[in-house]
C-alpha cells in the first residue's frame, strides 16, 4: 500500500463524467476513479471544510462510528476488477469494513485519516502527471509573445534574427 493525497474531484466536460483524482506522489502518478454527483459533492464538501447544518449520509457514518468506539484508521483502495475499484475503511481495531472507493474516500476526509491505495492498482489506473511549466520557462514563452508577428512564421523567416524575438 501507498500513501496518496486526494487531489480532488473534476469533470470531464467532454464525457460529462466526474473523477475524483488521488495522486502518488512518489511515482508521480495520478488515479482516476469515476464517481457519481452525490460522492463528488461529499468528497468536494469535506475538502472545502463545509459543514452542513444537519448530517449528509457520510457524516452520520462518521459520527457513528465514533460514537461506537470504532473510528477510522485509514481507508485502502484495495482492488481494481471490471474498471470498479474496490477499497475498504480500515477501523481503529484492525477490522476492515468493505467499501466503495469514492465512499471510503468521502469518509477518510472526514476522519482526517491517510488514504492508501495498493501498488499495484496505482501501476494499473495510474496516468503520468504532465510536468507543469516552470516560472522560467512561462517568462520565456511571454517574452517570445512580445516579439513575434505574424510575418515571423512566413517560410524561411527566423524570427530570432532581426526583431529581438527568440526562440523558445
Amino acid at each position: 500500500m501507498v500513501p496518496v493525497e486526494v487531489v480532488g474531484v473534476r469533470t470531464h466536460l467532454a464525457d460529462d463524467e466526474i473523477v475524483v483524482l488521488l495522486l502518488d506522489p512518489d511515482a508521480a502518478l495520478l488515479v482516476p476513479i469515476l464517481i457519481g454527483p452525490a460522492e463528488a459533492s461529499a468528497i468536494a464538501a469535506a475538502q472545502a471544510g463545509i459543514v452542513p447544518p444537519r448530517p449528509m449520509t457520510h457524516d452520520l457514518l462518521r459520527d457513528a462510528l465514533v460514537a461506537a468506539g470504532a473510528p477510522v484508521d485509514h481507508v485502502e483502495i484495495n482492488g481494481l476488477e471490471d474498471g470498479v475499484f474496490h477499497a475498504a475503511l480500515v477501523l481503529a481495531s484492525g477490522r476492515h469494513v468493505d467499501s466503495r472507493a469514492s465512499d471510503a474516500i468521502a469518509v477518510a476526509l472526514r476522519f482526517a485519516c491517510p488514504v492508501l491505495c495498493s501498488a499495484e492498482v496505482v501501476a494499473l489506473a495510474g496516468v503520468e502527471m504532465r510536468p507543469a511549466a516552470s516560472e522560467d520557462d512561462i517568462s520565456q514563452f511571454r517574452e517570445f509573445l512580445d516579439h513575434v508577428s505574424a510575418e515571423d512564421f512566413e517560410t524561411g523567416h527566423d524570427p530570432g534574427t532581426d526583431d529581438g524575438a527568440q526562440d523558445v
